[in-house]
């Protein structure tokens, strides 16, 4: 294995200075609350209307978006939801006897409350409205709040739209850390939101990273990635164009190819940078790829598998020979795209899986945003007073064995209470009633 081209730009120190920023305006927001948000859209977004979005306003705001956008729309968003029901549809609750007399149970609960960002700096992301507040009402979350930057006098209107037909109950003009902390403090009439979903630019996913544990979050959002996998059947100019579209998210967007063709690397290496000059954004994916991009040279597939796994990548397409195969072996990533019919774009927008995915190697431990995130899953028991000798008697000689002599007289109580032997064969406290 070898590298043809290695990243050239160490992020860390860029962390740190974002880590430090949040936590500052974290602590201000916390002690001056809707003042100090005020004074943060100011200054960073020159806003100084109303952050809750009108009824009159949005309508305004939907009839400039064209019936085109409009039926577009509405088509990802039937896929979204279509495909968010049927995840929501295969969770179940539930209950079993276990015992004579002992029965356990599942209960699918949504959250009260959830908080979803839009982001809307460079691009309007009409899609992450849908995929977060069309995701959170699949599965049944009785109110969402959506917030999203503020594009000169308003919300991006094709955005605003997004979130209407989404389903969300209350919509913010708002960006950044402010907007994230006002969700989840429940500020400028939101409910205090139980959990924050959303990608956003780095001191948003740094904004939700510090809130949480007060509040869930999806995962963590780092800047966008994306990696191909090629082998020598690959045509090295999708590989490219493919790579390319995905850098398009920012200057710090990583890129990764991996492959088996010296001479397919070779091409693609050669050919990106000279498609990035004829496209409008081509200077920011050009960037993206000569800071962070990587072409990672493998001796077989099994190697790439492993390399892939290694890397985690959110956003991961295969154009390869066997793609079973590849479905099969693979485990770490956000989403999958397999075959030459398959773009990363697709999923992005309007095919239906959601593209609120892991970064940062988090592919490793938990998958993309679903109607799951949104769900507790809640676990109940009876135990019926003919069956709780069985069951006291286990616990309370458990608790005994930890040397938890609380935990062990609830259960002697019982036994107490519910035999009928004198001599139980271990200890058991005898406690008085005191009435």
């Amino acid at each position: 294995m070898k590298h043809l081209k290695t990243p050239q730009v160490d992020k860390l120190d860029s962390d740190r200075k974002t880590r430090a920023i949040v936590e500052g305006m974290l602590a201000n927001i916390r002690e001056n609350g809707e003042e100090a948000v005020r004074g943060y859209a100011k200054e960073l977004d020159g806003w100084t209307q109303d952050f809750a979005l009108s009824d009159e306003k949005k309508a305004k705001l939907i009839a400039q978006v064209s019936d085109q956008a409009k039926e577009d729309i509405q088509f990802a968003h039937t896929q979204i939801k279509r495909f968010a029901k049927a995840q929501r549809e295969s969770l179940t609750d539930f209950q079993i006897d276990t015992e004579p007399g002992v029965t356990l149970g599942q209960r699918c609960v949504p959250v009260d409350c959830a908080g979803c960002y839009v982001p809307g700096g460079r691009y309007a992301h009409v899609a992450s409205a849908l995929m977060s507040v069309a995701t959170a009402r699949a599965a049944g979350v009785p109110f969402v709040v959506a917030a999203s930057p503020p594009r000169g006098d308003a919300i991006d209107p094709a955005v605003a739209y997004a979130m209407d037909l989404a389903g969300a109950d209350l919509i913010l003009e708002m960006g950044g850390v402010q907007a994230v902390a006002s969700m989840a403090m429940g500020l400028f009439g939101a409910k205090p939101a139980d959990i924050l979903v959303g990608p956003g630019n780095a001191f948003v996913a740094e904004a939700k990273l510090q809130l949480f544990g007060g509040v869930g979050i999806d995962l963590f959002a780092g800047p966008t990635e994306s990696a191909v996998i090629a082998d020598a059947t690959a045509d090295p100019m999708t590989v490219a164009i493919d790579l390319l579209s995905q850098a398009e998210h920012g200057t710090t967007s990583p890129v990764w190819l991996f492959t088996t063709s010296s001479e397919l690397a070779e091409t693609v290496n050669r050919i990106l940078p000279v498609i990035a000059k004829d496209w409008p954004t081509g200077e920011v994916a050009a960037e993206a790829w000569a800071n962070h991009g990587e072409i990672v040279i493998c001796d077989d597939r099994e190697q790439m598998a492993e390399v892939s796994d290694r890397y985690a990548c959110e956003h991961l397409q295969v154009q390869a020979e066997d793609l079973e195969w590849w479905k099969t072996r693979l485990r770490n990533y956000g989403s999958l795209f397999l075959g030459e019919g398959s773009t990363v774009t697709h999923g992005d927008k309007c095919s239906g899986t959601n593209h609120i995915l892991p970064t940062r190697q988090a592919a490793r431990y938990t998958g993309g945003l679903n109607v799951m995130k949104f769900l507790k899953i809640l676990t109940w028991q009876e135990i019926q007073t003919d069956a709780d000798p069985m069951m006291s008697s286990v616990a309370s000689r458990l608790s005994r064995t930890e040397g938890m002599d609380a935990h062990a007289r609830a259960c002697d109580w019982r036994l107490q209470k519910f035999g009928k032997k004198d001599d139980w064969g271990f200890e058991v406290a005898y406690q008085e009633r005191i009435e």
